[in-house]
């Protein structure tokens, strides 16, 4: 049987403190006054009516909410709650959070059932929680409980919502049922289990988003993601779209079965403090396209305090990203801190402008800072403009510092015949230390630069970084205009 306190219905204490006010306002009405002995009554009736009211109104409320609810979900007001009646003359004063709405403690709280095993859906139940807790309330996913979703979601209805996840909320990995039913995006043939927008949602806890990847991992072995013929699609973990301010942090986002994040037409997205990775259990199949963080027309994206470690990307805006800010982000077994790629589609115009990118240590990846522009007989346009790397700590890594304008898999012939025409212009390379991993020789950084582009305001300035394969390691710049900051030679003279 379901039970509530009085903090969870309205009426009760709170309507009888109320009548007891008046009543005593009344009562001091009357000794002022005996004249006014009718008015008094009359004022007692009326109190004593509105009192009724109150709690009338309180008990339908109360009674249409518990027939609304599945079974074993709950709803809990706050002690503050805007339901319940407010007299004239409080003081109180809801905290705010970031974007001006209420905080954690003055939300209503929704709970859910978990899931009984990893075949019982309860994607109707977190659909209507969400609709419940929406404009300014909670939907709480509980420490040690499970929560699976089968089906996909359509989220884009969302303002003033938070989320907060402390048990583990799962993706099944019925990959017949996700290739039929999913949201599909034509850039990159990205499909997603379900999209995240609105505006005002914050997701956090100290819980985990499993995307159950290893079964698509394994479906997927040998296969190309960009490769035109591809039809084996992977959902991404985290999508959002049109969208404003999204806040997630504390949370382990565990297993995607492609990249893990992706945000489109999003504005002010924000994580801290999460964990992020793709790792396999069987040692013949990479968890390929795993990226931490991609995006597509976005202005603001922030991410902080964070561990990445996947087999691609580890932060990769996509075209159209502004205002980007990275700090305190760890990365290992990944593809870099990478701008792009962009430039890939005939006639298109992308870019990439305004980064700072500090304190970020890479290990055993592929590459380090690096920027990535397509190149070939049929691709787009576009320009990398005033991206920062400050104190970037690089460990036994290919490519610590590569700009790369031959982007993808094109050979140096077709390169040279149909070279990018991306841009890139203001790039700074501050304090990077750390070792290759002696693949490229004594290279450590490779700037080369497209003949179809400009590519000037390139700055390195305190690089310290050596290679096993011997000293003096070797910078490579070609193509770029003006002085780099540092000594360099041109890829010819470089090690094979």
């Amino acid at each position: 049987m379901r039970t509530r306190d009085e903090n969870q219905v309205p009426g009760s204490k709170i309507n009888k403190n109320f009548g007891q006010l008046l009543k005593k306002s009344v009562q001091a009405s009357s000794v002022r006054s005996q004249a006014t002995i009718g008015t008094s009554i009359f004022t007692m009736k009326l109190s004593h009516f509105l009192a009724c009211s109150l709690a009338s109104l309180a008990s339908a409320s109360a009674v249409a909410l518990e027939n609304d609810i599945p079974v074993g979900a709950s709803i809990t007001l706050p002690r503050s709650s805007s339901l319940l009646p407010r007299l004239p003359w409080s003081n109180e004063k809801h905290r705010k959070d970031n974007w001006g709405n209420r905080v954690e403690k003055d939300r209503k709280k929704i709970t859910i059932r978990a899931s009984k095993n990893d075949r019982d859906d309860i994607s109707a139940d977190f659909l209507w929680a969400l609709r419940k807790a929406n404009h300014g309330g909670l939907v709480h996913l509980q420490k040690g409980k499970k929560y699976v979703i089968g089906k996909k979601l359509d989220l884009t209805f969302l303002k003033d919502v938070y989320v907060r996840l402390d048990g583990e909320l799962k993706f099944t990995n019925d990959i017949e049922y996700w290739q039929a039913n999913n949201f599909y995006y034509d850039f990159q043939k990205s499909i997603t289990f379900w999209v995240w927008g609105g505006k005002d949602v914050k997701i956090y806890g100290s819980g985990v988003l499993n995307g159950n990847g290893q079964a698509w991992w394994d479906g997927f072995s040998g296969a190309e993601i960009l490769d035109p013929n591809n039809k084996y699609y992977r959902p991404i973990l985290f999508l959002t779209d049109n969208a404003t301010n999204i806040e997630v942090s504390g949370l382990h986002l565990k297993d995607s079965p492609c990249w893990t994040t992706f945000f489109v037409r999003t504005k002010n997205v924000v994580f801290d403090d999460v964990y992020i990775d793709a790792v396999s259990t069987n040692a013949s199949t990479l968890p390929k396209n795993t990226d931490g963080f991609d995006s597509l027309n976005v202005d603001g994206l922030t991410v902080t305090n964070t561990r990445v470690n996947v087999g691609d990307d580890c932060f990769s805006p996509k075209p159209n990203t502004t205002n980007i800010f990275v700090k305190n982000l760890w990365c290992n077994g990944t593809h870099g801190v990478s701008m792009g790629s962009i430039g890939q589609y005939p006639g298109v115009k992308d870019y990439i402008s305004n980064a700072w990118i500090e304190n970020v240590t890479l290990l055993n990846g592929q590459n380090g800072a690096r920027l990535k522009a397509w190149a070939g007989p049929n691709v787009g346009y576009g320009y990398i403009d005033n991206i920062t790397y400050k104190d970037i700590h690089i460990e036994n890594t290919d490519a610590p510092v590569v700009l790369d304008q031959c982007y993808f898999n094109i050979n140096e012939t077709t390169c040279a015949a149909y070279p990018s025409q991306v841009n890139i212009t203001n790039v700074k390379f501050l304090n990077v230390s750390g070792t290759s991993s002696g693949k490229n020789g004594r290279v450590v950084a490779d700037l080369t630069c497209s003949p179809g582009a400009t590519c000037n305001g390139i700055h390195l300035e305190d690089i310290n970084l050596t290679s096993p394969a011997g000293s003096p390691a070797q910078i490579v710049c070609d193509n770029i205009e003006g002085d780099i900051g540092v000594d360099c030679i041109p890829a010819s003279e470089a090690d094979d």
